[in-house]
């Protein structure tokens, strides 16, 4: 008996908790000396503090990628679309085409963890606004480095300019342009 009043009072206690929690951000909410966004962040001139382990748009290295797909066989969402063709150059393969369509990623991180050669991880980027969902499918392949490599805001603005291109930026064999030769 003494267990089955613990149960109800443990039930109504929870509840209130809950309620007195809704009501307090109600309250602040409909408050007159609330600030906008605008007051709390500058946020088109300074880029918003996010938190170290944030799961932003994604970043992709194109100088380290082998092509084993893995990437897109552990997306649970399909949203990963790799193009490759046999390298001329030595074994393996070339990246025509690595494409993600942002408009089904849930940026779980699911496609981080099975590269065996680390060249996809998770951004801190969060503003890619585009006014058609053409602009939503970033092909990486077709960036430029630096941007791809997240060393650059990734944009709506080079993203539109690198669905003109018709051909990969970097290919394998060539010498990167983040590689310094020692002199």
């Amino acid at each position: 008996m003494l267990m089955w009043f613990r149960n109800v009072w443990m039930a109504v206690s929870t509840v209130a908790h809950g309620m007195f929690v809704t009501l307090n951000t109600m309250r602040k909410t409909y408050s007159h000396d609330r600030r906008t966004f605008a007051d709390t962040y500058a946020y088109p001139e300074e880029p918003l503090k996010v938190k170290p382990r944030y799961r932003g748009f994604h970043r992709f290295d194109l100088t380290t990628c082998i092509g084993c797909e893995k990437c897109a066989q552990a997306c649970p969402v399909d949203c990963i679309y790799i193009e490759k063709e046999k390298s001329p150059v030595g074994k393996g393969f070339r990246l025509t085409g690595f494409a993600i369509d942002y408009t089904k990623c849930m940026f779980c991180a699911l496609c981080v963890e099975p590269c065996p050669v680390d060249c996809i991880f998770m951004g801190s980027n969060h503003d890619l606004s585009c006014y058609s969902r053409d602009g939503c499918i970033v092909d990486y392949a077709k960036l430029p480095l630096e941007i791809a490599w997240g060393r650059a805001t990734l944009n709506p603005t080079a993203v539109a300019e690198s669905k003109v291109l018709h051909q990969p930026v970097w290919v394998k064999g060539e010498e990167s342009p983040f590689e310094f030769s020692e002199t």
